[in-house]
Order: C-alpha cells, then structure tokens, then sequence
C-alpha cells in the first residue's frame, strides 16, 4: 500500500524592488519612470571656459542622477589654481588636459554614465555649429572669448530647438540665462494634489447622481454609524438639491451664499453621538468654498486653446498640439468642462462605499479619456500620421490639463561691444520690477545680471583691441582700436568702462519713455558688484560654484525630463547675501 504525501506548493517571493530602483529609489518619487528614462536618453554639451568650475559641478548634480551621456569640451591643461577650486582633479593631473581628468573623476560617480572629454577651445569646437545636434541639451560656462561665439551657439541653438543654459559664476556672484526653443509646452508641472481635484459636484453625471441618491436619500432616518460615515462629497450634492429646490435650482454663486449653504449643511450633523459631533460633516463645511465653483481653466491652459498651432492643426504638428486640439474641442463640446482626473481626497467613509465611489470617478476620466483619444486619432487620420500618440501620452494630458504650461523661449541677450542693446520689448516690466524694489526698500537683483552684461561686453572689447593687434592691416582695422595719431588704444579696465544698460526707447513713437533702469539705487548696486567681478579677475570660489551648479543641474532636468516648471528665463544669484531672483528678460 502507497502513501501518498501530499506536496505543498512555496508561493513563490514577491516582486522587489530591482536594483536600478533601489538605487534611484527618492528621484524616481520626484519624475517617475518616464522622466528617468527621458534623463538617462540626454546627452549633454559642457561647453567649459574660465576655471571650469561650476561646469563641473553642474555635471556632478546631473552624473549623480544618472543623465545618460555627457560630454566636456574645454581647451586648457590643469594648472595649479585648478587643484584649489576643482575637486575632481588630483595633484597627479597637473598639467594634462582638463577636460579629461575632470572627466575621469566624475565618471567615478556613477559608472551607469557615459562620459567624454575633447581638448578644444569652444571657438573651435563650434566652427561647425551642426556638430551642436548631437546633442539633447547645450551647457556654455562664460564669458566667451568674444561674443560672436555666443551668438553662433544662441542662434543654431535656436534653429535647431536644442535647450541652451549661459552660466556666469564670478567672485561671491553668478548667473545663469535658459534658452528654450521658442515653444516649450509642460504638461506634468505637478501642481499642489489638493489644487487637482476636481469633483464637478455642480456638473455631476448620472452615476454619481443615483449613487448620491442611494446614500442620502433617507439620510434623517439613517443609524448613526452610517449617518457618520456617507461621504462628504455625496452630503454636498445632498444638499445641493436641497438648495436649488428652495431657489429656482441656482447653485450658490457667492462667497456669502456658500457661506449661508456652510452653515445649511453644519447644521444636518449630529451632535448628539458619543463624538459629539460628525468628522464627514466638518470635511463637508471646510470644503464648500473650493469645491462649488463653476468649471474654468488656467490662463496658461487658455494661452494654449488660444495659439493657433492648437486651432489649425499642420502636417506637422507637434503631439502636444494634436492633443491640445482634442481638449479644446471636448472643452468646448461639454460647456467649459475639462476631462474629469478622477482622483479623489481622502474622506471619512465606509470602505466600500469609498471603493464605489472611486470606481464612479475612474469610470467617468475613463469615459473622457476616450472621447478625447477619438478625436486624436481622428485628427491623424485627417493628417496622415503613421505613428499614433501613445494612449499614456493623452491621458497624462487628460488628467494634467488644467495646470498645462506653455514657455515661450527667448534668445539669450548677447551684450557686444559693436551695438547697442534694444531693451523696448522688457523695459517696462524691468524698470518696474526696479522700481518696486525700491519702494518696498528692498534692494533689487537686476543689476547683477547688468554687470554680467558688462562683463560679457568687456570681453568681446578687449578681443576685438587684440584681434587690431594681431592684424594692424587696414583693411581689418577694427574701428575704435587706435587713437587719432594712429596708436593701438589700451585694453580698458573692466571697472573703468563697464556700462550700465538702459533701454533703448525712441520718444518719438514712445508716448512715455520708459523710467530709466540707471536710478541711483541701481547704479550704487551695479558698481559694487562691477567692483567685485574686477577683484575676483574672472575666479570662482567654490562654495559659489556648487551652489549655483546644483541650481543649474535643478534648472537641466526640468527642462529634460519635462517636469515641473523651469526657470523662465534668468536667474541670478548674490553670494554675500544670499539671495537669488528669477527675472523674464
């Protein structure tokens, strides 16, 4: 006779984290997978000048992340003031090329990264600006040589849509500009959770209406247990019905009806429990003031519905813009109504009920979710679109079109010796922003990015005073290099002849001249900062540089990965009081 021994089966261990999540476990909660890989796919231009500093400390903040490929270009040897400001480079590195020791030392950080170094001058590098297309995003350390090497970097950059940052780190102050390409739309700017809600208790749909007349339709009668516990988003729609049936069906327009409608629902909770009192109830009042307001949209999400890359769809069109068009229609075709998210606040409920109500609103985003993705593939058909938009794609739309951005990149402002800049599409807003500053005796940032300006201006001075040197022809005579009796002038000191920028403004087609940007306040702020650029003789203390190289890296991947809203489009950063301003310049 056989026993049979019958066998237990082992469940078989749960799925744990893989080791590329354990590693990068707290950025993957900030931009998720995608923006990961989006990250990982860059391939990043260092173009490095000066002491190279806060290029390298940029690229540390993004190595340690694990942006995919960089690459460093920089021209110099390491000398000994590099081993007293740059720690990525050893006593055993003097004198071999920069661009590779700093290189071989940040590769230590995550070997998961792709580095590379080239020994050229920026000038050189760049002689054929296609060679700039290889690469997702531009980083160029200033001051150039001249600022003809900016402005051929600026302007293909701007061609071709590739992302440029222009950082300036001098002494205890910094700077940097961001060139996005001229349209530069955000959809996951992640907004505050509790600002995305959206219960569209004024415009409910019929299963959340039946649902809501389940649960409160003999709401007097209920036991306590459940009196206490029906969700507070179905007491609201209760008692909504209550008072429009007392008010020709209008909903409470007001701050003081919702106020009045507050007090209607407060006084439906039971106080005569062992609580005292009803926790549904409460979160009912506290949220009739941000929960029963008719539908609108952002102004950013309407900048969108207004462009006309969004009306009149092209062969070409951008993703972004076909799913734009889709929204819009179904914005239009619903009476203002956005695609519902389907996300709900915790509440006080049963779980069950909480479970049903859940599914009601995932339903409906669903539902709109796909009469949206109708209208995209339509619009591909009517465009010829081989490749459809993935479905991810436009319900990441779907669910974050409220908090929509659209950036419109500006060219870097290029301060050359030979012209003069033309402040009339800022002057305004800047000299206001001055002149607030001042009437809040507060003392404005501003006039660090001008003596930045002067800086950049000095240098293409004083190469254009070299270049006459170097070619005293007359047929490359630079004009205003040599003196009436022929003699080449001098190199200027910086302080001596840096220029405080004020906007170029014709009165004759200007009513009201702007305020000049060179009030007494601003001049005292630019000169004691022009004072400290010249002491510091272009020298970066490195406590300045890593701060403004992890700002830099911040700025980097929002603009990479497309998450979270990047600086629009200067920041600038004062060391000795430790305080940075963002301006739109």
């Amino acid at each position: 006779m056989t026993t049979m021994v019958e066998r237990t089966t082992t469940p078989p261990p749960l799925q744990g984290p893989t080791a590329k999540e354990k590693k990068y476990d707290r950025q993957l909660r900030l931009w998720a997978a995608g923006g990961q890989q989006a990250l990982e796919d860059a391939k990043v231009l260092l173009l490095n000048s000066g002491p190279g500093v806060v290029g390298v400390e940029t690229l540390k903040n993004l190595i340690l992340p694990g942006v995919g490929n960089y690459t460093i270009v920089d021209e110099v040897d390491v000398t000994e003031k590099d081993l007293g400001v740059n720690f990525f480079l050893e006593e055993s590195s003097l004198g071999k090329s920069r661009a590779e020791e700093s290189c071989k030392y940040l590769q230590e950080l995550n070997l998961e990264v792709n580095g590379n170094a080239i020994q050229k001058s920026t000038e050189s590098f760049v002689e054929k600006p296609s060679v700039l297309d290889n690469y997702t995003l531009i980083i160029l350390i200033g001051p150039t040589k001249d600022c003809s090497i900016l402005e051929k970097i600026s302007q293909h950059a701007q061609k071709s849509s590739i992302p440029l940052f222009y950082v300036h780190c001098v002494g205890f102050f910094s700077h940097f500009s961001v060139q996005l390409p001229a349209q530069f739309p955000i959809v996951d700017t992640h907004p505050d959770p509790a600002s995305t809600q959206d219960l569209r208790l004024l415009n409910p749909w019929p299963e959340l209406l039946i649902f809501a007349r389940e649960k409160t339709g003999n709401l007097p009668f209920q036991r306590d247990h459940e009196h206490g516990h029906v969700p507070y988003l179905l007491l609201l729609l209760h008692y909504l019905n209550v008072w429009k049936a007392a008010r020709d069906g209008k909903a409470p327009a007001n701050y003081s009806n919702k106020k009045e409608f507050a007090a209607m629902v407060a006084e439906g909770a039971r106080k005569n429990n062992a609580e005292g009192g009803e926790e549904n109830f409460d979160e009912a009042t506290a949220n009739v003031l941000k929960s029963l307001n008719p539908p609108s949209i952002s102004s950013g999400l309407k900048e969108v519905f207004e462009s006309d890359d969004c009306r009149n769809l092209r062969k070409g069109s951008a993703n972004f813009w076909i799913i734009a068009h889709a929204i819009n229609k179904f914005h239009a075709a619903h009476n203002g109504l956005l695609p519902l998210p389907g996300a709900l606040p915790d509440m006080k409920a049963q779980s069950s009920d909480y479970i049903q109500l859940q599914n009601i609103y995932k339903a409906k985003a669903h539902s709109d979710f796909a009469e949206v993705t109708a209208t995209v593939r339509r619009s591909e058909k009517d465009l010829d679109i081989e490749s459809p938009i993935d479905d991810k794609e436009i319900e990441a739309f779907c669910k974050g079109a409220q908090f929509v951005k659209l950036i419109r990149g500006r060219p870097i402002r290029i301060a050359k010796s030979t012209e003069t800049l033309d402040w009339s599409d800022r002057a305004g807003a800047l000299s206001m922003e001055l002149e607030n500053q001042k009437m809040m005796g507060l003392e404005s940032l501003l006039p660090i990015y001008f003596a930045f300006l002067a800086l950049d201006r000095h240098h293409d001075e004083t190469s254009r005073l070299e270049q006459s040197r170097r070619e005293p022809s007359p047929l490359k005579e630079i004009p205003g290099a040599r003196d009436v009796s022929g003699a080449v002038l001098p190199v200027p000191n910086f302080a001596e002849a840096a220029h405080f920028y004020t906007p170029a403004v014709d009165p004759e087609t200007e009513p009201k001249p702007w305020p000049r940007f060179d009030t007494p306040e601003a001049r005292k702020t630019f000169d004691n900062v022009v004072k400290e650029l010249d002491r510091a003789d272009g020298a970066e203390l490195h406590n300045i540089s890593a701060l403004t190289g992890g700002m830099v890296a911040q700025e980097v991947i929002k603009v990479i990965t497309k998450q979270y809203v990047p600086v629009d489009n200067t920041c600038v950063f004062d060391g000795i009081a430790s305080k940075t301003a963002v301006f739109n310049i």
